[in-house]
């Protein structure tokens, strides 16, 4: 029993020694956490039956440990896709461990002790935990989603419901990233489940002190005296809530005799409606300012291959006059095979790690969210499959893969994208003075997306969705050489599925005999 129980920490020790920490910004690495989840629970059933002295307080933690842990479905991947049910998923699984970690350093073995204590960073921490509840709030956002649709299940497998403590969670996480709309809408996802009877750590005094100074700060003053009231109705006594409603009720007297301000007063402030003044990237995200007529559809023109391991080009010709006022974007279909991806893959797995931005005024990366994803980097010489596709590129662009870059994979996480950005925005420093700016792109698809994870041109109203095995390719560079403006792009949150990506980024260097330089600033 000893034996096999300490077999089984050393596979978990394993398992949490290759996932480089930081789970929720790479959907692959939250699978691993299942077999975590799963061996962990079995590791624990079997240290209780060799400890004996400490038996039966092991045993009043058994039954929250396998609390809604079940049967897991056979597809891992499109089931921690759901963010809903990352969520929940991730949270279940750090306080298990927290309460078991507390429970067992009670116990005289050492071993099980040594393990949790060597392990324990590995496994989901706090901003784990806080990140995946801003990517609900990010989906939100970006989609307008009231908490509603999010809880009517966004993924055939979504969880059906959250506990108010958990929405209670999300709506303080929304708070203390400045996403106030949607602190106010979870607050008011925990007072319905609270008045309707749910369980919860969280009480409703708890949030109505906190809703109702929060909405009067927002400018909602006939809403703050009503939360205010109720909440006095809880506590009549409590001199702060007195206090608080004799000021709210005196500032709406001075409201009231200002006829103009009186009119907004009871404005519905938090409303989803109101949001409708955001970026155009998110706009195109939900499908909406899609610049896309038939002419403009025919310049986004597609070159198509026959599949399999060495797919034979069959190029479109381009007529003139479906030029437009855009930068040309050439979509390729069975670009890669299932088999390559498949390997690509399997090699990018193990590297992944947090995907970063540039400081243009340091030089310097960094982790940012508005960048949320983890990628890898690979060369020529790791695998046949990267050389080949790497000539593919090649061979479609006309363009020198001397002076590219290695190919980078990304997997993007819950609610994971990629903000506005240019590809081509360097730091002028020794590299880019060797190689050049990045003259072009290849953006190759490696799975579907079930929802959301559409790659968005908002400069040219243009929006492209994942399809596995296409690729995308664009200049960033014009023939003058100057950057061009109209490739701003994004890749939108993916709301339910797995998306895993990879793309080529072509430096300048090398290819002046290739894509030759225009003699005017405007080519």
């Amino acid at each position: 029993m000893v034996r096999r129980w300490f077999i089984a920490l050393v596979t978990i020790g394993l398992l949490l020694w290759t996932t480089n920490a930081e789970f929720y910004s790479s959907t692959d690495h939250m699978t691993q956490l299942i077999d975590i989840e799963r061996d962990f629970i079995q590791s624990f059933k079997d240290y209780i039956a060799a400890e004996e002295f400490h038996l039966a307080r092991l045993k009043r933690c058994l039954p929250f440990i396998e609390y809604f842990s079940g049967d897991f479905p056979e597809d891992l991947e499109k089931y921690i896709s759901d963010p809903l049910t990352a969520y929940v998923f991730v949270r279940r699984l750090k306080h298990k461990w927290t309460v078991v970690e507390e429970t067992a350093r009670l116990s005289p073995m050492q071993g099980f002790q040594k393990f949790l204590s060597e392990n324990g960073p590995n496994i989901p921490s706090d901003e784990d935990v806080d990140g995946i509840a801003l990517g609900l709030v990010r989906l939100q956002e970006t989609y307008m989603l009231h908490p509603d649709k999010i809880l009517g299940g966004l993924g055939q497998q979504s969880v059906k419901s959250l506990s108010p403590d958990e929405a209670f969670h999300i709506a303080m996480v929304a708070h203390r990233n400045n996403k106030f709309l949607y602190t106010f809408l979870w607050m008011e996802e925990v007072l319905r489940q609270l008045d309707a009877g749910r369980e919860a750590t969280v009480t409703r005094k708890e949030v109505l002190g906190f809703l109702a100074p929060f909405v009067f700060q927002m400018g909602d003053l006939p809403r703050a005296i009503r939360l205010t009231e109720q909440l006095l109705d809880l506590d009549p006594s409590d001199p702060i809530t007195v206090s608080h409603l004799e000021f709210y009720k005196h500032m709406k007297e001075g409201v009231s005799r200002d006829e103009t301000r009186a009119a907004d007063a009871e404005a519905h402030l938090f409303t989803p409606s109101l949001a409708r003044d955001v970026k155009a990237y998110e706009a195109l995200c939900r499908g909406e300012n899609i610049r896309m007529t038939p002419r403009r559809q025919r310049a986004l023109f597609c070159r198509y291959s026959t599949g399999g391991r060495n797919p034979r080009l069959i190029y479109a010709p381009v007529k003139e006059e479906d030029e437009w006022d855009a930068p040309k974007i050439t979509r390729y279909h069975n670009f890669l095979s299932d088999d390559e991806i498949g390997t690509i893959k399997k090699l990018s797995a193990p590297k992944l790690e947090r995907a970063q931005v540039l400081d243009h005024i340091t030089g310097k990366n960094y982790s940012v969210e508005i960048r949320v994803s983890k990628s890898a980097w690979l060369s020529d010489g790791e695998d046949p499959v990267v050389s080949r596709v790497n000539r593919r590129i090649a061979d479609a662009t006309g363009l020198d893969m001397k002076m590219a870059e290695k190919l980078q994979v990304a997997n993007y996480g819950i609610g994971g994208q990629y903000e506005p950005h240019y590809d081509s925005k360097f730091a002028n420093d020794e590299e880019f003075q060797r190689l050049g700016g990045r003259i072009a792109t290849t953006l190759i698809y490696m799975t579907d997306v079930d929802v959301g994870g559409a790659t968005v041109f908002p400069a040219i109203g243009a929006a492209l969705r994942p399809e596995k095995g296409s690729a995308v390719f664009w200049y960033n560079l014009l023939l003058s050489g100057k950057e061009d403006d109209r490739t701003l792009h994004a890749a939108c949150p993916v709301m339910v599925g797995n998306k895993w990506v990879s793309n080529k980024w072509i430096r300048a260097r090398g290819q002046e005999f290739r894509r030759r330089c225009g003699l005017s600033e405007s080519d």
